[in-house]
């Protein structure tokens, strides 16, 4: 369970990173664009344990998203700070339990 979390935490602060103006633009072009791909298997990765651990998972779609799209210069920026907003935010909350069935309404006369 902490190895979802985990991840969510390294994939928020890389995306934070590569969301800096200059210096995310020099790191995508200096490793030719395989620092893209190499998030795209780590948001993949992240989304398979957040979903097996019932973390929530929108951070890491919208990850796999950005790590396709980021090769358009200013909407990469924008979408890795998004991304990274979203990855912190999943990475701050606890699980996401979702109820196996709906609450029962109260017994009669028990107001």
């Amino acid at each position: 369970m902490k190895a979802a979390g985990t991840l969510l935490l390294v994939t928020a602060i890389i995306e934070g990173i590569l969301g800096i103006p200059l210096l995310g633009g020099t790191i995508v072009l200096l490793s030719g664009y395989s620092v893209l791909f190499a998030t795209l298997v780590l948001h993949i990765i992240t989304l398979i344990l957040c979903t097996q651990h019932n973390k929530r998972i929108a951070g890491s779609i919208l990850g796999i998203v950005t790590s396709v799209l980021a090769g358009i210069p200013v909407l990469g920026m924008i979408l890795h700070l998004t991304t990274a907003a979203f990855l912190f935010y999943a990475a701050s909350k606890k699980d996401h339990h979702h109820p196996q069935h709906p609450p029962y309404p109260p017994a009669p006369g028990s107001f």
